[in-house]
């Protein structure tokens, strides 16, 4: 495994980052302590996780199996980098979500009773709360870091707009603000390299993309669908068919490399600039493995700009869009 410092900080990371987000709804407990165990055994210290995920199971759900697989022991937590996010409503009633400084407080003692844990390494602000101001926001963050209970504030879903704003007041205050931001990000979906990426290396930010396959588009669905081994239907094989071309000579390029398109896809983000690493969200120890191999991959300078013909990017603003 190989590691990087997180944005501006000194606190190295893997440059793969575990996603959670499958763990009870999707993977059950047994198979998700084994995917952990795994993670850490192949170098992975950074894991990623939401107090909101559960979905089926129930919110919270997530964390509490990552807790229990903390206090299995081990030197499990002292070893893992423990990201999580609050700003999705875990209740019904009025201050269950959002950012204000009684919601901060309340989310981050029950995510840390969940995660059992005594500290949090990054709490990520899961989206932009428009209905509260940063100074009650960095406040609040302040406070917590005061009492140790997190180490380091980041952001996930946030415009340059809004990281230039949180920096900025984070700065009249003395703070040291973001250390990070948490975006979509793959081969398809290029728009943070408008203004989100400039923003992020700017203000000294690692960038942390999730779905870095576009929900499986990029792990080869041409070729599972030829060899029968993947069937898709409605929504799905509508993306399918409309991107087929793109897929296709994607696929085809791959082939050529000599390497699984999910690995290209995800080394392709490692050459990128802030990146730190992308999140992977295995559902299976076997696809863990087939992650793990991106780290080794090096895509050259010809590789690299068949992908952007393939799959066309953007310039920094305002180039994208003006002279």
């Amino acid at each position: 495994m190989r590691y990087t410092h997180l944005g501006r900080t000194g606190l190295r990371v893997s440059r793969i980052c575990l996603g959670t987000m499958n763990f009870g709804p999707e993977t059950d407990e047994p198979t998700s302590f084994s995917i952990m165990d795994s993670a850490l055994e192949a170098g992975i210290n950074f894991f990623d996780t939401a107090n909101v995920y559960g979905r089926s199971k129930g919110r919270g759900a997530t964390e509490e199996i990552v807790g229990r697989w903390f206090a299995r022991g081990g030197e499990r937590r002292e070893k893992t980098v423990i990201a999580t996010k609050l700003y999705g409503d875990m209740g019904e009633w009025p201050n269950e979500g959002r950012l204000s400084a009684l919601n901060i407080r309340r989310a981050c003692e029950a995510s840390l009773r969940r995660l059992q844990t005594d500290y949090i390494d990054l709490y990520q602000m899961h989206h932009i709360d428009r209905g509260t101001g940063w100074d009650e926001i960095w406040e609040a963050m302040e406070v917590l870091r005061l009492q140790g209970k997190v180490l380091y504030v980041g952001s996930s879903n946030f415009a340059g707009w809004h990281i230039a704003r949180a920096q900025e007041a984070a700065a009249r205050r003395n703070f040291m603000g973001l250390v990070s931001e948490q975006s979509i990000y793959n081969l398809i979906v290029r728009n943070v390299e408008v203004e989100v990426l400039p923003a992020a290396q700017a203000y000294g930010l690692g960038v942390i993309p999730w779905s870095p396959l576009q929900g499986g588009l990029l792990g080869g669905v041409v070729r599972k669908e030829r060899d029968g081994s993947r069937r898709y239907a409605g929504r799905a094989a509508e993306t399918i068919e409309a991107r087929r071309p793109q897929l296709e000579a994607y696929e085809d390029l791959c082939a050529e490399v000599g390497e699984d398109p999910g690995t290209v896809g995800l080394a392709w983000l490692l050459t990128r600039t802030a990146v730190t690493g992308p999140i992977v969200g295995p559902r299976t120890p076997e696809h863990l493995d087939s992650a793990l191999r991106a780290v080794d991959v090096t895509l050259d300078d010809k590789v690299l700009a068949r992908l952007d013909e393939i799959f066309p990017g953007h310039k920094t603003a305002p180039e994208d869009y003006a002279w």
